[in-house]
């Protein structure tokens, strides 16, 4: 009589190690074959995270990585700190130091495409080009931009980094650092994280303190701009006239 015997060994095919593997090499496939252009975000993130963790696997992960975003999706990486990523099921320090530095890849190729050496004339040209790097911050950064005679980008430097209540900026590392660059008129550009670019008084005490050292030193302050989320306010105006007060933001963006 035949006997019916059933294998002891199990059946690679449809074991669960391999539909692991195969849906984590799954983007690497993809991208491959068509080119990163087709993959999801979620593929995406899985291709930079590279391997899963126990119990896990990479494109798992990369799920509820983007779960952890919410309503912000993938944009919401270019304002997460290690410490949230890392509450992430799997991701280490390793993996969260790894996601934080493409975030800021991003922004920094964000703004180099729009050329290495720009010139400002307008306030809405300097803001569209700080617009991607401050926009997503939690916590308010203010810098410094140096130009030259004809408006060429010089360079510019982080001044200050606070919390999202505010940041205290000193006016003679405005100066020392507009100084070190030749710089013949600055520009001062920070971030509110809430999103809302109107100025505080705080804001405009700090403009009118630079515009006055400015005009002492010979470096004139051209503009003070305040970035929200798609959103800037320039507050040239009040540089032109001290007695306007918050009457003098201008949206520009």
């Amino acid at each position: 009589m035949k006997q019916n015997h059933q294998s002891v060994y199990p059946r690679q095919e449809g074991s669960a190690a391999l539909r692991k593997l195969r849906e984590e090499e799954r983007p690497y496939e993809k991208c491959a074959s068509a080119g990163p252009g087709v993959l999801t975000e979620v593929e995406l993130l899985a291709v930079v995270l590279r391997t899963g963790a126990e119990g896990i696997s990479v494109i798992e992960m990369s799920r509820s990585l983007m779960d952890s975003f919410g309503t912000e999706g993938i944009a919401g990486l270019c304002s997460a700190t290690v410490p949230e990523l890392m509450k992430v099921r799997g991701i280490g320090r390793v993996k969260a130091m790894q996601l934080i530095c493409i975030a800021e890849l991003s922004r920094r190729i964000a703004k180099s495409v729009r050329g290495k050496t720009p010139f400002f004339s307008q306030p809405r040209e300097v803001a569209l080009y700080y617009m991607e790097d401050l926009r997503h911050r939690r916590q308010e950064m203010a810098l410094v931009v140096m130009l030259d005679t004809r408006g060429r980008l010089l360079g510019d430097e982080v001044i200050s980094s606070g919390t999202v209540n505010g940041t205290v900026i000193g006016v003679r590392e405005i100066f020392i650092s507009a100084l070190n660059h030749r710089a013949v008129s600055i520009i001062l550009i920070h971030n509110h994280p809430s999103g809302e670019p109107d100025p505080s008084p705080e804001d405009i005490s700090l403009t009118q303190r630079v515009r006055d050292a400015g005009s002492v030193i010979g470096i004139p302050l051209l503009d003070h701009i305040i970035i929200g989320d798609r959103r800037a306010v320039s507050l040239a105006k009040l540089i032109r006239d001290p007695d306007a007060g918050r009457s003098a933001a201008e949206e520009i963006l």
